[in-house]
């Protein structure tokens, strides 16, 4: 059909195998990373049979929800949380996977109609305990969970993280194992989570390897891209 098809027919393969080269039997999703893509290449892709999507940028992707209101498109809001946008964000998205601090949680939790069905979260775990990096580092991590499983209108599913670029196989592995640690660890203590939303383009089989059941897939779908939307 299209480049994008075909895109979208090779990584469900790459997924497939690597589920089999573990012995996994569960669903892994495919998230496609549509920041910064038009609408007419997330049309292409829906009808390839791709039906989520993950944008960064808000401005950008309710003007995408706009065109595509036909399409029934699960829609994955995943960059940084401005807390000015988080009532835009309750009322367009399905998903949130980049939950940092409970203030963002609790204004997302405001604004969430009682009418729609809960908002889906992740917490975004700093795995590295890195001051510099993005995310929620390990000793905080259970308090912001016991604290959004409080909240009306949002259902914690689970974890979201992004590790340090690397094209060694065994360090990817290694950094996806830390998560699904902590994830594990959170279930032990009683929460009930399922989501473990890690890996992109580079690293996805290692993601599926050490228990992705959400895989975030841009430039391997839709190709790199060559400009970066301003969301204002």
């Amino acid at each position: 059909m299209t480049i994008i098809s075909d895109s979208l027919q090779a990584i469900q393969a790459n997924i497939l195998r690597a589920k089999e080269g573990v012995n996994r039997q569960d669903d892994v999703k495919l998230l496609a990373v549509s920041k910064a893509q038009s609408a007419e290449q997330l049309r292409e892709a829906y009808l390839a049979g791709q039906s989520a999507f993950g944008e960064s940028y808000l401005q950008e992707a309710i003007h995408k929800q706009a065109l595509l209101e036909d399409c029934n498109i699960e829609w994955h809001f995943i960059g940084p949380i401005q807390s000015n946008k988080t009532q835009l964000i309750a009322q367009n998205f399905d998903w949130v996977h980049s939950i940092d601090r409970l203030k963002v949680a609790q204004r997302l939790a405001s604004a969430r109609a009682n009418t729609s069905p809960p908002l889906n979260i992740c917490i975004q775990y700093n795995s590295s305990d890195e001051p510099s990096k993005s995310g929620v580092q390990t000793q905080a991590l259970e308090n912001l969970a016991n604290e959004i499983t409080k909240l009306p209108n949002l259902k914690l599913r689970g974890l979201m993280a992004i590790p340090a670029p690397t094209t060694e196989l065994a360090k990817q592995r290694m950094q996806f194992k830390t998560v699904k640690e902590a994830f594990t660890r959170l279930q032990q203590s009683g929460f009930n989570i399922d989501t473990l939303s890690i890996g992109m383009s580079d690293d996805y089989v290692a993601a599926i390897q050490e228990g992705a059941t959400i895989v975030r897939i841009g430039s391997a779908i839709f190709g790199a891209r060559t400009k970066l939307k301003n969301d204002g």
